[in-house]
């Protein structure tokens, strides 16, 4: 009989309604594995489950340690250890990708959708409308690029977590700064409440994006949202097996518009009503693409915000647990009796795991070089942070980068062929679902992703490494490339 296992938090709300609509879908209790007990070590055969269905590890100060691999537990709401909790996440799925059961959702995708700059990068490759963004290290770099209002995002946050939206006023206002985030100041702590502190001293605002800085920062471009009956709203979609299931109406007055931070669900037939069906349309489109680009997951949670005059729209998010919609019923089915429908007719087909091979040691504090053709703008040449090279095709760029934090390397969905990315590179991007001389080879490489459409002959090299294939040529093979370098 059809059986799914559950990795999660036992006990947790999320495992309680997934097991009630499994229950009321026919299917035998699930089998509960705790990340607790993934982290530890343990080894489990899945319980000759059909599947394994990864669900969030949130709410539990003692796998949040384990993930974060720290000697204790953060205090509570303390934002600490981000990007190490993501490399835990990764870790502890692929231990269990390695039972050999199906995962509901795809490891490399999880990965990616818990990386701000990857997936925004991933949905940009893929035509997929999202906001202008950059990456940075920390506040005056923002402060100094321009742009008169920001989202600052720690690149592995959830929940909105250290999110601050950023304001700089003109000449007319002096320069004065204004920013709301849930996130508060405690001595050299930094703490997520649930609720929306707004800021004006530019000294605690510079200090608060700077704490979150540790680990990079991801900055995308404000689009000022759309309002409904007097309050500012966005939207969270839940697409399942590509197709747009339950939406909510997320609205608030401030900037930061979560249910958790004491917002509230809007009214979604007065909403789409006022956004009127052709732009509805287009924004539901919008989401399924974006889901699109995970189709190793049963289900996406996509964070959709309109522009002041609805007719345009950007996905400020993709989520892999972004199902947690108590009380939705579309159709009389609530989200997790969705996901099973979907699952049980066929219209979801689980991948079968692909266990990735134990990652080469770290090569910390190398130079290496993106060698790519003509980018249609210029190359940061002397940086660690995110550099974009949109439509690449003739001539040739080298572009040194200094590597502080090195990762283990990865391929999202694409074919390789011709060409080789070799040993002791930089985290690299490279964005192409074709990527013809894009093979990831060779000992010590850093993380190295591949995704998007279309690209042909791509060569990353660093110090010591063979040069891989140059990517003269892609213009006359009619490959568009783009090439993402990220520390």
């Amino acid at each position: 009989m059809t059986a799914i296992t559950v990795v999660g938090v036992p006990g947790n709300r999320r495992v309680r309604l997934f097991r009630d609509a499994a229950v009321a879908a026919g299917l035998p209790e699930p089998t509960v594995v705790s990340w607790r007990d993934v982290c530890a070590g343990a080894r489990v055969d899945g319980g000759g489950s059909s599947w394994i269905r990864l669900e969030s590890p949130g709410e539990d100060a003692e796998t949040d340690r384990l993930l974060r691999g720290a000697g204790s537990e953060a205090a509570h709401g303390e934002i600490v250890g981000l990007a190490a909790w993501h490399r835990g996440l990764v870790a502890a799925a692929r231990r269990v990708e390695a039972w050999g059961v199906p995962l509901l959702t795809a490891v490399d995708e999880l990965d990616v959708m818990f990386d701000k700059r990857r997936c925004h990068a991933l949905l940009r490759s893929r035509g997929v409308a999202v906001p202008e963004a950059f990456a940075a290290a920390g506040y005056q770099e923002i402060r100094e690029r321009g742009w008169r209002r920001v989202f600052v995002k720690p690149p592995h946050g959830s929940s909105a977590s250290g999110v601050v939206a950023l304001g700089f006023g003109g000449a007319r206002e002096r320069g004065r700064v204004v920013a709301y985030t849930s996130a508060a100041l405690d001595g050299d702590k930094l703490y997520n409440e649930l609720r929306v502190h707004r800021y004006t001293d530019e000294r605690t605002i510079a200090a608060i994006v700077d704490r979150l800085a540790v680990d990079g920062l991801h900055v995308e471009r404000w689009l000022p949202k759309a309002s409904h009956d007097g309050l500012v709203f966005d939207l969270r979609v839940l697409v399942v097996a590509g197709r747009v299931s339950h939406v909510v109406v997320r609205t608030g007055r401030s900037p930061m518009t979560n249910l958790h931070l004491g917002n509230a669900r809007g009214d979604l037939p007065g909403v789409r009503a006022a956004v009127g069906e052709e732009h509805w349309a287009a924004a539901m489109r919008t989401c399924e693409a974006a889901a699109a680009c995970f189709p190793g997951s049963l289900h996406v949670g996509v964070d959709l915000m309109f522009g002041r005059d609805h007719g345009t729209h950007a996905v400020a998010e993709v989520n892999a647990f972004g199902d947690l919609l108590p009380g939705l019923l579309v159709a009389g089915r609530d989200t997790y009796s969705a996901e099973l429908d979907a699952l049980l007719s066929g219209r979801f087909t689980a991948p079968s795991p692909s266990v990735t091979a134990a990652p080469p040691s770290p090569v910390a504090g190398v130079q290496a070089q993106v060698v790519a053709d003509q980018p249609s703008q210029s190359v940061d040449r002397e940086s660690s942070r995110l550099i974009a090279l949109p439509q690449l095709a003739g001539g040739t760029v080298r572009a040194p980068i200094r590597v502080s934090e090195p990762a283990t390397v990865t391929a999202l969905p694409g074919t390789f062929a011709r060409g080789t990315v070799a040993a002791r590179l930089p985290h690299v991007v490279l964005a192409g679902q074709r990527a013809l001389g894009g093979v990831v080879a060779g000992p010590g490489v850093p993380r190295v992703v591949v995704a998007g459409s279309g690209v042909s002959g791509v060569a990353v090299g660093g110090q010591g490494a063979p040069r891989g294939e140059s990517a003269a040529g892609a213009a006359a093979r009619g490959g568009a490339t783009e090439s993402w370098a990220v520390r």
